[in-house]
This record gives structure tokens, sequence and C-alpha cells, in this order.
């Protein structure tokens, strides 16, 4: 007798590490009233899809408690002080000037619809999270600093420097902490940190002393000015180092769940034990994500040009299609770029139809999951009933047909689906959003350049399509009336029978090779729409092979 499996919540990763945070939150003795979950926006550079995934992911933590019966909040804490370590890719040189400079305090780079830097970039990621429907509350790292949020525990935290520095070493093997202060004063002449080195900390004036001798950013140094100044630690007038700050947030914000990218391990154990041992609170859940790649195996960088930010995804995606790519999990490196968009947008699909019962899934463990995805994609306020599908590479080899600068090719393909038969009046709106999607990523990634997908051929299959290629010769130039396309839709079908092929087997081939989907149109309709000189050398491909 096989062993019943508990299903957790709603049966995702989500729901288990949920389901963990409040066993252990329980363990603790906290307060439940209120559990607060918390994702860093980096705001140094230009926020990619793996910056909006540490946010979407948290929300889905938010999401899981409020499920079990907690109340939960995503805090959206923003690095804006952190200084400026290299001008992103396309930025403009005159950012070489702000270098080590925090970036809340350098001009927005893009105009004036921001107060800074910094701002600019978080305003990006929240909104990506605003169009994706994340709620979060947005903190300012420097409207932390300034406004004292952070002065408990930066005192505690200078107080104790000389067993953290000694604990940083021990653990990752970095020296510099047994000598300076784990605190970037800012220069009150030049205006930049990492150049003001702290010398001592006066904890009755709340004040740290430095000299602004120069330091080190990767292989460049950046000099000093020089001046000698004290650093007011309650008026924003310097940050902690990362060695130390996770843990100072952790506590002045009572977090209880964060999750970590593996390339910051090291600081995020230093912050651990700091919490634990200097600030004297329980460290938060972690939870360790792997890095986004590019398909080229390189790490997705704010720095190193090959970002792929959330807008850029809007661009040919819904908003679902990048929640499911983040949420469907957690463990593992992804490779992923802007030729996984129909991909995505054609899973969400599937996941839909699952949850609505309209395809059949007989994996008990994967209809669960499918189903918990689908309802933490629609902040489990799922809808009423499945919308219309149709194939997100079929909408965009559609609008391949038209110019782009016709200004009714938006137009022309709902029509096209509507003599299809393939729309309905009650989708109309999410369709014609979803030709407008499907129109620009055919714009932008060459949708008449037909991809070509992997199919099985046998040789009678290959004899088929050899007679079927034949047999559209006279259908050249003719006009896409019913007739010519019913004449056409019959020739398929004949070829079919003459070579021992079910009809139903050869259109789900077709399909497979023009929209690598199950089903699709008429096909008499769809291959003189489609141009039979294009048709032909889409299927000549697979004959070449």
């Amino acid at each position: 007798m096989e062993e019943e499996q508990i299903v957790i919540g709603k049966g995702t990763w989500i729901d288990k590490v949920a389901d963990t945070l409040i066993k252990r939150e329980k363990k603790l003795g906290h307060n439940l009233n209120l559990i607060r979950v918390e994702s860093g926006l980096g705001a140094s550079g230009i926020p990619h899809i793996g910056s909006m995934a540490d946010a979407v992911r948290a929300y889905g933590i938010a999401l899981a408690l409020q499920n079990f019966g907690f109340k939960s909040e995503l805090i959206a804490y923003s690095d804006d002080m952190d200084g400026l370590r290299k001008i992103p890719q396309g930025l403009p040189n005159w950012l070489q000037d702000h270098i080590a400079k925090p970036v809340s305090t350098i001009p927005d780079p893009f105009g004036s619809c921001h107060s800074s830097y910094g701002m600019h970039m978080s305003s990006l990621l929240l909104d990506g999270l605003d169009k994706a429907g994340i709620k979060y509350r947005f903190q300012s790292g420097s409207d932390s600093y300034r406004q004292g949020t952070l002065v408990k525990q930066i005192d505690t935290i200078l107080k104790s420097r000389v067993k953290i520095g000694q604990k940083i070493a021990e653990f990752v093997g970095q020296e510099k902490y047994t000598e300076v202060l784990p605190y970037f004063p800012i220069c009150h002449n030049c205006g930049r940190l990492y150049t003001a080195v702290a010398q001592e900390y006066l904890p009755d004036e709340r004040r740290v002393t430095y000299i602004c001798k120069g330091g080190r950013i990767g292989k460049e140094e950046i000099k000093g000015c020089g001046n000698i100044g004290e650093a007011d630690i309650a008026r924003g007038e310097g940050k902690l180092a990362w060695k130390v700050e996770f843990a100072a947030r952790w506590q002045a914000l009572d977090v209880r769940f964060e999750a970590y990218g593996k390339d910051i391990m090291d600081s995020v154990r230093v912050n651990d034990w700091i919490a634990d041992e200097i600030l004297g609170y329980p460290h938060p859940l972690h939870v360790k994500y792997e890095m986004f790649l590019d398909k080229a195996g390189k790490k997705i960088s704010k720095s190193s040009g090959n970002v792929l930010t959330p807008q850029m995804w809007l661009r040919y995606g819904t908003p679902e299609s990048i929640l499911l790519l983040l949420f469907k999990r957690i463990a593992g490196t992804r490779h992923v770029g802007l030729d996984d968009v129909p991909t995505l947008m054609d899973e969400y699909d599937y996941y839909e139809d699952v949850y609505f019962g309209k395809v059949t899934e007989d994996n008990p463990a994967k209809l669960t999951k499918v189903k918990g995805i689908y309802e933490y994609i629609n902040k489990l306020h799922p809808p009423k009933k499945a919308d219309l599908h149709i194939p997100y590479r079929f909408i965009a080899q559609q609008a391949s047909i038209f110019p782009p600068d016709d200004g009714n090719r938006d137009e022309k393909v709902f029509n096209r689906l509507l003599k299809y038969g393939m729309v309905k009046g009650d989708s109309i709106e999410s369709i014609r959003y979803k030709i407008m999607l499907a129109s620009n990523w055919g714009d932008d990634n060459n949708a008449k350049n037909d991809e070509k997908y992997e199919v099985q051929l046998s040789d009678l299959h290959i004899k088929a399509l050899q007679e079927l290629i034949e047999a559209m010769r006279p259908f050249k130039g003719i006009p896409d009336s019913p007739d010519n396309a019913r004449n056409l839709q019959s020739k398929v079908f004949s070829i079919a029978r003459e070579n021992g092929i079910e009809p139903k087997e050869f259109f789900t081939l077709l399909y497979r090779m023009f929209l690598n989907a199950e089903k699709g149109p008429r096909i008499g309709n769809y291959i003189l729409d489609l141009g039979t000189e294009r048709a032909t050398s889409m299927l000549k491909r697979y004959l070449s092979s």
C-alpha cells in the first residue's frame, strides 16, 4: 500500500518554507501578530529579472503565511546608501565624478524624473513589482540611516568591533575589520564612501572619527581628499559594511525571513552570527537560491550589459508569465532569456487549463503543485474560469505576415483569429493584449525567420510532406477564398490517407512543424494565409536534415 503524501498548504515549495518559518517562530517564542519578510533592492545598477525574483519569492512566502492565517508584510528595502562602484554599461561618463558616492546623493542620470540615481534604479524594480501586482512596503536605506532607525544596532556593533573583526577573519579570512571599524563614513568634504577610513568610535557622542585617505573598489584605487572629520551615526553620515548591515536591519525592522543568493553566502553567515550573538536577535529564516544566468551561462549583471529587466520581459509577456518563471521553483541555476517568453506564456495557459480541469494531469503530485503555483501567481484569488488560449508563437507568426508599420495590423491579426473560429466574444480584451505582446516579440525577434521545432519524421511522413509541397504549388498567389482553402484542406486529407497516415496524426505533425503546438486553425486557411512559399520553405527545412 502506497504511503499517502501529506500536502502542506497548496503543495508547493512556497508552502513548505512558510510552514518551516511558522514552526521556527513558535519555537523561538516570537510574537506572531505580524510576520515580516524582506527583500533587498539593489540601487546601484539597472535592476534585472534576478533582482525581481528576490522580491517576488519573498512575497510568495508572505502570501503563504496569509493562507495559513497569519498577517504578513513584505519589506522592499532599497540599498541606496551603497556607493557607486562602477558605471553600468550605457550610462553617461559624467558619473565617473560620482564614483564611491552614495547612490542616493547622485543626480538621476536619466533626467530629472527622480530625486537621485538610487531612487531611479529602485523605481524600475518597484515598477516591475507594481505591474505584477506584488504588495510591499518600500523602505529606503538612506532614510533608515537619516531617521535613526538603525542607531541602536550601529552603536552595539561598533562597541563590539574587536570581537566582530576577529569573527569575520575567522569565518571568511578577511582581516580588514580587525584593523578598521565595519562602518563607512561619508566624507563631509568630497561626499564619498569607501575613501573615508573610520578611525575610532566615540560612543558617548555616537560619532565616528575618520580620515579621507582613499580606498580600493575592485582593482581601482580611489584617491581620498585628505579631510579629517567625524560622522554622526544618527544622521545618516555613513553606513555599516555589508558584513554587518543585514543583521542591523533585521533587528531594527523585525525581519523573520529573507532569501539570499549564493554570491553573498559569506556575508549572510557573518550577519547571522552578529544577529544571534551581538544583537541578541535570532537571525531570520533563509532560503538560498541559485543565480540567474544568461543563455551563454554568464551571470546576469547590473554592469556587464547582459541585463534582462522586468520592463523588457513585460514588452513581450504578461505579468503572470514572469511570476510563473519565478514561482515554479527556487532550486537550481536558471538560464533565462527573452526567447523563453513564448514558452512561459504557453506554459501559464497550460497551468490554467490544468487548474480548471480542461487538461488532465494524471500525476497527483504534479497536479497539486501546478494548481498551487497557479493560485500563487494569481495572489490566491484565481479567476472564476479559464481564459481562451491561443498559442503565443502562432499569434507572433500571424503578425509577421503584415508589415510592423501597418497601423491596423493588430486588427487584421484579430480578424484572422475570428475567421479561424479561435476567438470568442467574451475573451476579446485578453486576446487583443496577447496580440500586442506577441507582435512586439515577433518584430524584435524576427518571427519571419521561422523556428524549427523538434519533430520525429518516419519515411511515410517524409513522403507525405514531399507530396504536400508539390500539391501546394498550384495554390501559389491565389486568394485565400473559402473554396480555395477547402480545396487545399481536401488535398492534405487525401495525401495523408494515400500514405496510410491517419489525417488527425498528419495534421498534428503539421501543427508541430509550423507552430510547435498540438492543434491550430484549419490547415487549408492557415497555409494560404501564411503563403505557400513561406509554408514550403518551412517544411523543406525539416526534410533537409
